[in-house]
């Protein structure tokens, strides 16, 4: 059988020394980011919908607008600038 590649692969031991077990608290979903804000991508891996891709995790970027409940979150890769669209519960303020 071949490996999987899926974008969930390799995420299982996600934080697994914190002990935040469960899901996160409603306020961390309703949190409001205006644009401009510098903002920590910071997984919550209990919540699969708007995760980023587990190259940006730990990254800073700027939030230049929003797409729906998501955020658009500039971020500089090497050269290159990103766009990544993430939910509100996978950022923390910078």
């Amino acid at each position: 059988m071949r490996k999987s590649k899926g974008k969930m692969q390799g995420t299982r031991d996600i934080k697994k020394g914190r002990r935040d077990r469960g899901m996160p608290p409603v306020s961390q979903y309703l949190q409001v980011f205006g644009e401009g804000d510098r903002v920590h991508i910071d997984v919550v891996p209990s919540e699969p919908s708007g995760m980023p891709f587990p190259r940006f995790r730990g990254k800073t970027g700027i939030v230049r607008g929003k797409q729906g409940d998501a955020y658009k979150v500039e971020i500089s890769d090497g050269k290159s600038t990103k766009m990544l669209l993430i939910s509100a519960v996978h950022l923390k303020r910078a």
